[in-house]
């Protein structure tokens, strides 16, 4: 295997990338029935390649194959000047969990955050998911917080 790589999103990317990305949604049960609009996909998209959108993509890349994205936005706070960095989505895919994608991706976008001046960087996570915990509580710290939301 080659060495992995992770690097912003390209154009050329869209096949693999919506493998992944219907990957993700699939494991957080948005698929058939459930799916996100298509709008949503595509308007996604758009955003990362829309210099005044605060959303960005990168993907980790092995052997010229895409085995994981991330998806992160930067946003105003009330409590801090700097803007803060929202980690939205990780996926990997199975073939290759376990092997320092994810590590390797959130790492990444802890550096951008910092090139961008942003001293925070925070997700959220289903709290089935175990094993993604696992990672998140090697890199992280958990907040304590928890997530209401309100769907209309």
């Amino acid at each position: 295997m080659t060495r992995l790589s992770v690097r912003p999103v390209a154009r050329a990317d869209y096949d693999q990338w919506l493998t992944l990305w219907d990957g993700y949604n699939e494991f957080y049960g948005r698929s058939g029935a459930t799916a996100l609009d298509p709008a949503i996909t595509a308007t996604t998209w758009a955003r990362f390649f829309d210099e005044a959108e605060p959303v960005h993509a990168l993907v980790a890349e092995q052997d010229g194959a895409l085995v994981g994205l991330t998806h992160y936005l930067f946003h105003r706070s009330t409590t801090a000047i700097a803007p803060t960095c929202y980690l939205q989505d990780l996926f990997t895919s199975a073939a290759v969990r376990g092997r320092g994608v994810g590590r390797a991706l959130i790492e990444a976008v802890y550096d951008r955050a910092q090139a961008a001046g942003a001293p925070r960087v925070y997700w959220q996570t289903h709290e089935t998911n175990a094993t993604a915990m696992r990672l998140y509580d090697q890199v992280a710290e958990r907040s304590g917080f928890l997530v209401y939301g309100k769907r209309f």
